[in-house]
């Protein structure tokens, strides 16, 4: 079994910066995917990033372009986002999923966490 658990939410004013970190226990995940996703209340899960484990690769969906970066640190298992230029429309709870396809598509990803509240106060 695989166990995520985000961290580093919390509240920012627009235009502010948040870290969110995903730590993973469980099976090995040099063979897995890891991304974030985010859901505002009444609106379907939405993609963040994802990057590839074994090369680093990632991507980006356009609302979050050139603002949000995913990474990785092989020693700790753990998968980072870091978050600039917050805008209110990035309110939402935030994800973090492990799975064997590097995709924008949650039902690519088999293992979610418990989720971590992300405010952006305008």
């Amino acid at each position: 079994q695989v166990q995520l658990m985000e961290s580093g939410g919390g509240l920012v004013q627009a235009g502010g910066s948040l870290r969110l970190s995903c730590a993973a226990s469980g099976r090995t995940f040099s063979s897995y995917a890891r991304a974030w996703f985010r859901q505002a209340p009444g609106k379907e899960r939405e993609f963040v990033a994802a990057i590839r484990w074994r090369d680093g690769n990632t991507y980006y969906p356009d609302s979050v372009k050139g603002r949000f970066t995913i990474s990785r640190d092989n020693a700790k298992n753990t998968v980072d986002l870091q978050m600039n230029s917050l805008k209110p429309e990035d309110t939402a709870n935030y994800y973090c999923a492990a799975g064997w396809g590097y995709s924008a598509s949650t039902s690519q990803y088999n293992y979610w966490g418990q989720g971590t509240l992300v405010a952006v106060s305008s």
